[in-house]
């Protein structure tokens, strides 16, 4: 006979916290202190941000990192460096953070939706096809969890119709795939290193690229439209400064040192715990492509079919969470339907176009069954600690199964 959940009055699985983010020490504090102390804390002054470019783009494959304010600029300016014409349509998932479709339209072009793969949750080539028109000129794939995309189907679609890729690797420092690092499987990659990413320095984005002429735009874009050549006061592009300071330089450069081993072991913790999970019912964890070499978990994803596993999501998460084990939902909405899309909400963006755009009626049937009924999220700083934290999390799981009957009736009432 199973224990009663904690939910309903039991003891929980687990009472102690998982591992806090951000980790930080000595090496962090030594490099803070030491950008603090040069007096040279903007980005055209210091050593610190360059450095971590070069390390970066080297540990992702590429000749170049444009460090920048953050992941939403990071995504507009690459969409700007590519010289693509205002009104320009690119295809994004509705599945994934506001700022994937928000920069595409502050870069003055619209966001066409593709569905997602209900199994990889990350953007389906067949929808991507599906989507193109003659005005499709970029595609926008995310590394969605830090799961590598098909990148090599997105690829070849967009070689067949001569389209631009960025990669939205906000979640998926350290993922690669058998083709490569991410940030190397396309003309262009954008990264993330706000507060809750497995890299951080609390805010900031950076570019990535193999291309010297994509790379040189960005730069001139993130410094004024300043160019190498120019003088001080010269200015060729329109732009502004979104230069990344010197001391969140300091804090990635010492973050950097930890990444590759934090990722390692987050990749063989959230591979352990699909394992297990994979055999209760309705539990659906993100499947792991063939071509997939690391998954860099900045989210442990999972699907829950509440007919196959006996309880509603939304009391199977409450009971979890009295379990001691944190977890969300997620998105409670398809892109689309945010409030932004249905009422056109663009500011001085699409003069002409916006008008004519009506996301009132799309539907994305597996984005919306994620987001209203299935998904369930973990996050990275729990597969950062020993093992037990993962058999806490399974045990918690199996207990609220073998509750299901108990679980159903409480979440009736």
């Amino acid at each position: 006979m199973s224990q009663q959940l904690a939910l309903l009055g039991g003891r929980p699985v687990r009472e102690r916290p998982f591992t806090s983010w951000p980790i930080f020490g000595e090496r962090e504090e030594a490099r803070v202190l030491g950008a603090l102390r040069s007096g040279r804390w903007g980005r055209l002054d210091g050593k610190e941000v360059s450095e971590f470019e070069e390390r970066f783009a080297a540990m992702h494959g590429c000749q170049y990192g444009i460090a920048i304010v953050n992941g939403t600029v990071s995504l507009r300016l690459g969409l700007m460096a590519a010289g693509l014409e205002a009104g320009s349509e690119v295809i994004v998932p509705p599945y994934t953070f506001f700022s994937t479709a928000s920069a595409v339209i502050e870069a003055n072009m619209v966001p066409v939706f593709a569905d997602v793969d209900l199994a990889t949750f990350n953007l389906d080539p067949r929808a991507v096809e599906a989507a193109i028109t003659p005005r499709t000129r970029a595609i926008i794939p995310v590394h969605f969890a830090g799961q590598v995309a098909d990148m090599d189907a997105i690829m070849a679609i967009a070689r067949k119709h001569d389209l631009l890729v960025i990669e939205d690797a906000a979640h998926a420092h350290g993922a690669s795939s058998k083709s490569g690092p991410v940030g190397s499987l396309s003309q262009l990659a954008s990264f993330s290193f706000q507060s809750s990413k497995n890299l951080t320095c609390g805010e900031g984005g950076l570019l990535t690229t193999n291309d010297a002429k994509l790379a040189a735009e960005c730069r001139s874009l993130h410094n004024c439209g300043r160019i190498p050549t120019g003088v001080w006061y010269e200015h060729h592009l329109i732009s502004g400064n979104y230069r990344l300071g010197e001391l969140q330089g300091a804090l990635l450069n010492a973050q950097l040192e930890r990444l590759d081993e934090q990722t390692k072991t987050r990749d063989a913790n959230g591979q352990y715990l699909a394992r297990r999970l994979k055999d209760l019912p309705g539990i659906h964890p993100q499947q792991r492509p063939d071509f997939c070499t690391r998954n860099a978990y900045h989210l442990f994803m999972l699907r829950i079919d509440g007919r196959e596993f006996g309880a509603p999501r939304a009391a199977i998460i409450e009971a979890l969470r009295a379990e001691g084990v944190p977890c969300s939902p997620g998105y409670g909405f398809s892109l689309p339907q945010q409030p932004m899309f249905r009422n056109r909400a663009f500011g001085p963006y699409l003069p002409g176009i916006a008008e004519g755009l009506d996301y009132q009626q799309a539907r994305y049937p597996n984005s919306d069954l994620l987001c209203q009924e299935q998904a369930l999220w973990l996050e990275q700083a729990m597969f950062l600690g020993p093992r037990e934290d993962i058999d806490d999390t399974y045990r918690a799981f199996e207990k609220v199964h073998e509750n299901r009957t108990a679980l159903a009736e409480w979440s009736r009432r």
